[in-house]
């Protein structure tokens, strides 16, 4: 018998994403930088840019007042996800990661969770061997194929468009927590929200 998505999320304690395609829509934007060489010459080099959506940088702090931590796994490596995941405080930040299952498990041990309390969100089968193993796994609305065939939840919206702020009031609302996070974070005595996501470029 299949166990209902609502349950598994009630354990959950932990909740990582995959970065491109679901906290950003998948475009990696690569800009050329001019600048003058020690010689007079003009070179260049590379800068990766990503979009992050303002709604999921929300649900993080809703996910934070729901007593979760929080954390990404991607195998690429860019500044711009390290300076997203400071202006978040996010509590685990892995890049570089080929093969996410170390990192997942180095991730419970550090946070004192078994498996079944870590949900993880993903859109590409690099994500397939985390999500067949955590207790809650999630595939973003443009996630492929294979991937929405093994989730337990599919979002509404796509990645880069609201989809983690989707499986974190999901979460939160299998919890009973929902309600009483958002009347928190817009209360203006509660000094949590105001410390996170405050858009500093990560100062």
């Amino acid at each position: 018998m299949a166990v209902a998505p609502e349950y598994r999320a009630r354990r959950i304690k932990v909740i990582l994403f995959d970065v491109d395609g679901v906290l950003t829509d998948g475009k990696i934007w690569v800009l050329p930088i001019p600048f003058v060489q020690p010689d007079g010459s003009i070179g260049s080099k590379a800068v990766e840019a990503k979009g992050f959506s303002a709604h999921d940088g929300a649900g993080i702090t809703l996910a934070r007042l729901g007593g979760m931590k929080v954390g990404v796994i991607t195998k690429r490596i860019s500044e711009a996800v390290a300076i997203r995941a400071r202006d978040l405080k996010l509590d685990f930040v892995y890049q570089g990661q080929a093969y996410k299952m170390k990192a997942v498990r180095e991730i419970a041990q550090k946070a004192g969770v078994t498996l079944h309390e870590i949900a993880y969100v993903g859109d590409d089968v690099i994500d397939l061997p985390v999500m067949r193993q955590v207790g809650f796994a999630v595939a973003v609305a443009n996630a492929r194929a294979q991937v929405k065939a093994e989730a337990h939840y599919v979002t509404a919206n796509e990645g880069g468009h609201g989809a983690g702020r989707d499986a974190i009031e999901f979460i939160l609302a299998a919890q009973g927590l929902l309600a009483k996070c958002i009347a928190d974070s817009i209360d203006e005595s509660n000094p949590v929200p105001p410390s996170m996501d405050i858009g500093k470029g990560g100062d």
